[in-house]
């Protein structure tokens, strides 16, 4: 450990000298007049930003056939003009002072050139990490760490980081490794992601895979491609994947007691996607909630509600409950209707008005033609069943119940068909003699 810290020591100073140096150097007349001239040629960027921006933004405005990541690519090309404007004039100008003059008359303004273009390149390259979080720390981790190659102090930054070390049981642990580790992983897994979803969208668009088989392929590619990159980070790295068994053991005796519902839904997901029991844009109906699959989680199934709600099911839940799946082999749904008509109103009128009735609904379908039947002779009224077939479930059930119901009330009225309501008969009993004969 003192070793470590008498090695750390000794870089900070010699990194400080060399900083003395590098000060002391800049107060030359030769480097003065290169910083003046970087000065100068940022102001003139900066001018032509001005000048260059709009245009390029209408005719970024223009570009309406171009996919999203173009779009963002183009934005952010706009964002940073006046870098570019500088990138684009400092190097015609390191060349021709390279051309006339000594080397050494251009080189810190080389160095400065070469730190633009580093920077520019990792701000673009960069902006395709969709976390901000990670997107902001990979870009100044980058900055970094190419300042420190054109500046020629990598060995030394290795060396001071490699200082910083413990050990966890035979295998040694350093600041510089795991830098080594976040990088290497957050470039692997940004390789994944591109991969995996251009692989979905290629998935996406096969049309001899199921909705739900065209999800558990996603997922399973998902699944390979990080499991990969993170397998694939450790070995570059060069950590010994062997002394990970008897941990990665002990940890997943450890996950299958607190994590066991998480696992039964991951289980459950599987086996879902699987039989192809429900898959998205099927309409379902699981307990009180009914509405359409959005997306098959990992862990739950999203359901969107006709009052726009969305309901996070988990998968155990359609695994082991009772779950009606209107459009599981087709779309076709029977719907009920049961109303009441007068003892006085010929039933065959009744059956005919109300079948035509319902046919003037535009969803109900005329290629499975409505029909009507008595149920049974009721207390007030004639009791019968109207039965049709819509094939639009998600449009919703209730809103062409009603517009049935609305239809029957018009063309029973058009008729003269009466729907009757229950009565009741109160008789008040007076009398001596009329009460006893209740009493008996």
């Amino acid at each position: 450990m003192d070793q470590d810290r008498d090695i750390a020591l000794e870089i900070v100073l010699d990194v400080w000298q060399r900083a003395e140096l590098f000060l002391a150097g800049l107060m030359r007349p030769w480097n003065l007049y290169q910083i003046g001239i970087a000065l100068a040629l940022l102001a003139l960027a900066w001018l032509l930003a001005r000048l260059v921006r709009p245009r390029y933004h209408n005719w970024l405005r223009a570009r309406e056939g171009w996919p999203k990541w173009r779009l963002r690519f183009g934005l952010q090309l706009h964002r940073r003009m006046v870098l570019i404007m500088f990138v684009l004039l400092v190097w015609p100008v390191v060349w021709l002072m390279q051309g006339v003059t000594w080397p050494s008359r251009s080189h810190l303004l080389a160095i400065i050139g070469t730190l633009a273009f580093a920077w520019l390149a990792i701000a673009l390259l960069t902006r395709f990490i969709a976390n901000d979080i990670v997107r902001k720390v990979v870009r100044i981790a980058a900055w970094v760490w190419v300042t420190l190659i054109i500046v020629d102090l990598t060995d030394e930054t290795r060396q001071l980081l490699d200082s910083f070390a413990f050990s966890l049981g035979e295998t040694r642990f350093s600041l510089w490794l795991l830098l080594q580790a976040a990088v290497v992983l957050t470039a692997l897994f940004t390789i994944a992601r591109f991969a995996s979803h251009a692989g979905a969208a290629n998935i996406s668009r096969s049309e001899d895979l199921s909705p739900s088989m065209q999800v558990l392929a996603v997922k399973f590619l998902q699944v390979v491609l990080y499991g990969v990159a993170f397998f694939v980070a450790l070995r570059i790295v060069g950590l010994d994947l062997t002394g990970l068994t008897l941990f990665s053991g002990a940890v997943g005796v450890g996950l299958g007691f607190g994590l066991q519902k998480v696992v039964s839904n991951l289980v459950s997901g599987i086996i879902i996607l699987l039989d192809k029991s429900v898959k998205p844009g099927d309409v379902i109906s699981i307990g009180d909630t009914f509405g359409w699959i959005n997306t098959l989680g990992a862990r739950y199934v999203s359901i969107t509600t006709r009052d726009g709600k969305e309901y996070l099911i988990p998968n155990e839940d359609l695994i082991t409950g009772q779950v009606v799946n209107w459009s599981h082999s087709n779309k076709f749904v029977r719907v009920d209707i049961e109303f009441g008509t007068a003892y006085g109103d010929d039933p065959h009128l009744v059956r005919r008005v109300a079948i035509e009735a319902s046919q003037t609904v535009n969803r109900v379908l005329s290629a499975r033609p409505p029909v009507c039947h008595i149920t049974g002779f009721g207390d007030s009224s004639v009791d019968y069943i109207l039965r049709f077939w819509i094939v639009d479930p998600s449009q919703g059930l209730t809103n062409v119940r009603g517009e049935v119901f609305l239809a029957l009330w018009d063309a029973f009225k058009a008729e003269g068909i009466s729907i009757p309501f229950p009565q009741r008969e109160v008789r008040h009993l007076n009398g001596p003699g009329t009460a006893q004969a209740e009493i008996t």
